[in-house]
């Protein structure tokens, strides 16, 4: 009988043991957790852009909003006690956590055996595209609600600035939202009603439909808006506009745009559409007020919102984020697994929003009327 040659089994190198000790397939699922942040990360541009807070122990998260001062002249002799008009005055705003926001997938595990290609890192990645889109969108419909109200601080003698809504073009097309000359006056207005409302420059940006971007791009060869240095390479990447006015841009396809996400096609838009777009590509806005399951916050019905906003420009400040859960994974194993022959892959987060400083919030419009308050 040949003899045969055997490996020590302390000599095999696990590669999914952590530091050499406990189950040899526990570092395995790794690679789905790190591919959900990267799809979670990549596709979520708003998370940064607002006033993000973490959520511990309690169900909301409270701020304070402090009203302005006046000043005096002292007289000698008189004593000082204070401003003989109470300021300033103090107001508040609430941010509910919403119920936990999932995205999840069952895979078999016979499948995984028989594919020729790997799941779950693909499965992950679309896992976190959905909670990055749903993400967005909440806090951008957060944000043109906020343009549209009045400051909550609102003593007498000591209101606050509110929102601010501003036209662009001055004809009753909804193709007003990509005409660039139309578009670059309404960033100036924008920001000059920032500058007299007080708010800082510090984290101006914008979000604007893909198109709106593109035609801006196509324009600055007459416009100024890029260093003619660059301009060529500018063009070329489609990243040429960095910012009008001081104001940041960025493009997206979550924002509330003419009654849909991200883009419109047909009508008096002026845009033809791509043809092919599939389920996902503009798709109606939802409600999403307090009275929809798993919704705590306001962020307003499909008919409140209308069909004529077209953009929004914002300070860090005029909306808020609270995360009780952040982006997280969960894999299932053990038992479930074997009586399931699979696994579910669970990417989660719980989290709220809302506006903070109207005056910090602008929304862009078409037609001749601007979208009512909520």
């Amino acid at each position: 009988m040949a003899q045969q040659s055997s490996v020590n089994p302390a000599q095999l190198v696990n590669l999914g043991q952590s530091n050499l000790a406990g189950d040899k397939r526990a570092l395995y699922l790794k690679l789905f957790s790190g591919e959900m942040f990267k799809g979670f990360q990549h596709n979520t541009i708003a998370r940064d852009l607002v006033m993000k807070r973490t959520l511990k122990n309690g169900k909301s998260l409270q701020f304070i909003y402090t009203g302005r001062m006046s000043s005096e002249f002292h007289t000698p002799g008189n004593s000082i006690l204070g401003n003989t008009d109470g300021a300033p005055p103090v107001a508040e705003k609430t941010i509910t956590c919403d119920d936990l926001l999932i995205s999840s997938a069952f895979v078999y595990e016979l499948d995984e055996t028989l594919a020729h290609y790997e799941l779950r890192g693909e499965i992950s990645k679309k896992i976190g595209y959905a909670l990055a889109e749903k993400y967005d969108r909440l806090i951008f419909r957060a944000i043109a609600r906020g343009a549209r109200q009045a400051s909550p601080v609102s003593a007498t003698n000591f209101t606050e600035p509110g929102g601010t809504q501003i036209r662009v073009g001055a004809t009753a097309n909804d193709s007003d939202a990509f005409n660039a000359d139309n578009l670059i006056g309404a960033f100036y207005d924008a920001a000059a009603a920032m500058d007299e409302k007080g708010v800082s420059t510090d984290g101006r940006c914008a979000v604007l439909n893909p198109r709106q971007y593109y035609e801006l791009i196509q324009a600055v060869g007459s416009n100024g808006l890029v260093n003619r240095d660059v301009q060529g390479s500018a063009l070329q990447s489609g990243n040429g506009i960095i910012e009008i006015a001081g104001i940041h841009i960025y493009k997206s396809m979550n924002i509330p745009f003419l009654g849909k996400y991200g883009t419109k096609y047909g009508g008096t838009t002026g845009q033809v559409s791509p043809g092919n777009t599939g389920d996902f590509v503009g798709p109606a806005l939802e409600d999403a007020s307090g009275a929809s399951t798993g919704i705590n916050n306001d962020y307003g019905t499909a008919t409140e919102f209308g069909s004529k906003s077209c953009g929004l420009i914002f300070q860090k400040e005029a909306a808020g984020v609270v995360e009780a859960i952040g982006p997280q994974v969960q894999v299932t194993s053990g038992d479930v697994s074997v009586i399931y022959q699979g696994d579910v892959l669970l990417g989660r987060m719980a989290l709220g929003a809302d506006y903070l400083n109207p005056a910090a919030a602008v929304e862009l419009y078409v037609g001749a009327t601007a979208p009512s308050t909520f």
